[in-house]
């Protein structure tokens, strides 16, 4: 594409977000920054939920579907909901919406299908990445963590590290590298089916100062990120600081980060879980989350408690109030068995 390209096109549709879903997703409304629908080709519903402003979890325009995991930007959102498969098509459309020329025909070689996401190629490389990351000791990714309070770090071998992970904002950027926490996102069997980057900065005292500092890659519906061996007992959540948060206080509570509140809410199972613990994030996506996951084990004979942090999400227990303070707020939360059985003081 020459002119207004596609990463241009889908900044521009951002920046209009609610316009954008009033046309293309009339069947659904406004809830506080998020417009709710039932699907991306505008069903009745709440399951599919687009950002309709930058906010510290995601970039506006975003969206994902709870039920069935799917995700994209308002472009994906232009095609699914009038049908169009030809990219070109949804170019023409998207510049019509925003009042923008269109620009010289191009051969056909140039077009480019809308992006899917999580096909084979995409879980083979992320397997490639994960065997050329190494372990976190004594690598910037243990200093990263440390900096956010985490200290007790054995236990986290879906964590390792990579010197130089490329990063590249978007196709028509240049590619650049930062070293990477990676984590490796896996089936029930363990199997790496795509891994999560996180990029950092280069003395491991923060995020690495780029547009998007986290991206997962692979295979991810259904799959997570796993601190400890399934059991009966099982807490999950979205993010991997948060989650890991949990394995400071509590290390023997077998953890799984899934990533995005989507992907919370279509876990698999472990065969032999009894008691979910779900960590709730304190919006729409993650309340969404929490009932999917409710009818979902009620379904399937597990029980499910939530665990909710007094502050923003368990990190900023951990880090602002201590591990006491953290303790203190979840005993209460716990089913009385699970107190003695993995609420016990740690020494560090």
């Amino acid at each position: 594409m020459t002119g207004h390209d596609a990463g241009d096109l889908a900044r521009r549709l951002a920046a209009n977000a609610e316009a954008v879903c009033r046309r293309y997703l009339s069947a659904g409304r406004r809830h506080g920054n998020y417009w709710l629908v039932g699907d991306v080709r505008n069903a009745p519903g709440r399951s599919l939920f687009v950002r309709l402003h930058d906010t510290a979890n995601g970039r506006a325009g975003k969206w994902t579907d709870a039920q069935s995991g799917e995700h994209g930007d308002l472009l994906d959102v232009i095609g699914e909901s009038l049908g169009l498969v030809d990219f070109r098509d949804v170019a023409d459309e998207a510049r019509a919406f925003l009042s923008l020329p269109r620009p010289d025909p191009i051969p056909s070689s140039q077009d480019r299908p809308a992006r899917k996401l999580g096909s084979a190629s995409s879980s083979e490389a992320a397997r490639r990445l994960w065997a050329m990351s190494g372990p976190i000791t004594g690598t910037l990714v243990e200093t990263y963590l440390r900096r956010r309070d985490m200290t007790l770090l054995h236990g986290t071998g879906a964590l390792r590290f990579h010197l130089g992970c490329y990063y590249r904002p978007d196709e028509h950027s240049p590619t650049k590298s930062w070293p990477a926490m990676i984590a490796g996102v896996t089936d029930l069997e363990g199997r790496v089916t795509g891994v999560h980057r996180t990029w950092l900065a280069c003395d491991g005292r923060g995020k690495a100062p780029v547009e998007m500092p986290r991206r997962a890659m692979g295979d991810l519906l259904g799959h997570a990120v796993r601190f400890g061996a399934a059991s009966d007992v099982l807490a999950a959540g979205e993010g991997i600081e948060t989650v890991l948060s949990l394995h400071d206080v509590m290390p023997a509570l077998p953890l799984a980060a899934c990533l995005s509140s989507a992907h919370l809410a279509a876990m698999v199972f472990p065969p032999a879980l009894r008691r979910l613990y779900v960590l709730r994030d304190d919006d729409p996506a993650g309340d969404h989350a929490v009932m999917t996951l409710q009818d979902r084990t009620q379904e399937a004979g597990i029980e499910c408690l939530v665990l909710s942090p007094r502050l923003a999400d368990f990190n900023d227990d951990l880090r602002y109030l201590g591990r006491g303070a953290m303790r203190a707020i979840l005993h209460p939360q716990l089913a009385p068995q699970d107190v003695a059985r993995f609420l016990q003081p740690v020494a560090h």
